[in-house]
């Protein structure tokens, strides 16, 4: 049931402020929990982060104390909903169990977003980091299993595919590369706007949350495939974030923040399965619903204008968490070798010029080895066999489809690995002798 949110008055500001007990609330249980409960706390945490995010960062250009005020009292509750969302998650939940929820987020967020987004050159753009994204929930898998014992399926429940994607080790650009065509803020779709405000928010706090945890493993291997893969989401945070009007004024952005937090909470309301929880979503959604109308009537008193100009009468669907095997297959099959290029363009890398600015990038950058390379020779030693499992139809395909693909200036799927490694590799093998 659709409704336009510019019409409903949700919660006031000044009954919004939450005890503790209830800002703090018990966590899910990770045994339990359904799967798309844990990736729309994740999405939520993350939605949160940027609103926040943007608040103080607008708070530092506006020159009226009253509305400098409005601005900061939001920021403080939404720092509060986002301890909520953040603190969902439970103690025992490990830092790659988390991260497997992180990645099923991005995979089937952005397989969604694809599907339903009225703009054919944004939806591209959503089928490119996809796949990137998908092959880092595979590379996670490996470790996952490997360092803890965790069976994948145990986080993604069946619903997401584990598999090689387009490889980590050719995720790395000239970051100028990933500058795409920004959108028309007067004729883009208030669905395009609200889809790449959550990704992009989605994208960033993966990002953060890899910098902030994968330091936190012994094993050296680990910790560089973080490095590497956060190394993959800055990327993607560039890519993303360009295809945002530039010309949007702060105003505007602001409006467009609290909508689509809006959007985003009536959806996980819709959608949740633990009733308790659902409860959260609702009061947020009450709560950003007097957001929005603090956001529209500031648009108006600066920009003069009507906010339905910006977001459109009703509310959109930013996501609906299902499985998206088949689609992220489709997207596989056709779109692995494709490359970006200059001018926010795309070719394939068969067509790549010699002098292509990525490759000095990837050169540097995977010169003594990949770690997520690394991890799946380490995977061979230990267990001589892929230990995720998928349908061997399926993983066969893959296989094939990659090694079509994998001539790209001398990397390939087996690194040279540096002595520390080898090291681990030769005691390994010590062990299983043993």
């Amino acid at each position: 049931m659709s409704f336009n949110p510019l019409k409903e008055k949700g919660i006031a500001l000044e009954k919004q402020i939450r005890n503790w007990h209830k800002i703090v609330g018990k966590p899910y249980n990770k045994t339990a929990v359904d799967c798309y409960t844990r990736t729309r706390q994740i999405l939520m945490n993350g939605i949160e982060v940027e609103a926040w995010g943007f608040k103080h960062q607008m708070n530092r250009f506006i020159f009226d104390n009253n509305d400098k005020e409005l601005i900061a009292r939001i920021s403080r509750i939404e720092d509060s909903q986002q301890t909520t969302a953040n603190w969902m998650g439970p103690a025992d939940q490990s830092v790659l169990e988390t991260t497997l929820g992180y990645e099923q987020v991005a995979v089937d967020l952005t397989a969604w977003m694809a599907q339903n987004e009225p703009d054919a050159y944004v939806k591209e753009t959503f089928d490119f980091g996809l796949l990137e994204d998908f092959d880092h929930l595979y590379r996670y898998s490996q470790f996952a299993y490997m360092t803890e014992g965790i069976e994948p399926s145990d986080i993604v429940q069946g619903q997401t595919d584990v598999i090689v994607g387009r490889p980590t080790q050719h995720h790395h650009n000239c970051n100028g590369l990933r500058i795409r065509k920004h959108y028309d803020k007067n004729t883009a779709h208030p669905q395009t706007k609200v889809n790449i405000l959550t990704l992009l928010s989605g994208e960033q706090q993966t990002h953060n949350y890899y910098a902030e945890h994968g330091f936190m493993y012994g094993d050296h291997v680990l910790r560089e495939t973080y490095a590497e893969i956060k190394d993959v989401e800055e990327e993607h945070v560039t890519m993303y974030e360009s295809l945002i009007d530039p010309t949007e004024s702060m105003w505007e952005k602001f409006l467009i923040h609290e909508f689509t937090e809006v959007c985003n909470y009536y959806t996980c309301m819709e959608d949740e399965v633990d009733e308790r929880i659902k409860k959260t979503w609702e009061l947020f959604l009450d709560i950003e619903l007097g957001h929005l109308q603090i956001a529209a009537d500031l648009f108006k008193k600066y920009e003069k204008r009507d906010p339905e100009e910006v977001i459109g009468e009703e509310i959109v669907i930013p996501c609906r968490f299902m499985s998206q095997k088949d689609y992220v297959q489709k997207v596989l099959e056709k779109e692995v070798n494709k490359r970006l290029v200059s001018d926010g363009k795309y070719t394939t890398i068969d067509k790549l010029p010699e002098n292509w600015a990525s490759y000095k990038v990837q050169d540097k950058q995977n010169e003594v080895s990949s770690p997520s390379e690394n991890a799946i020779r380490l995977v061979e030693i230990y267990h001589k066999r892929d230990i995720v499992e998928a349908d061997k139809e399926l993983k066969n395909k893959e296989v094939s489809l990659l090694e079509k693909g994998l001539q790209n200036k001398g990397l390939a799927k087996n690194t040279v690995m540096p002595d520390e490694l080898e090291k681990m590799i030769e005691n390994a093998q010590e062990d299983k002798n043993e």
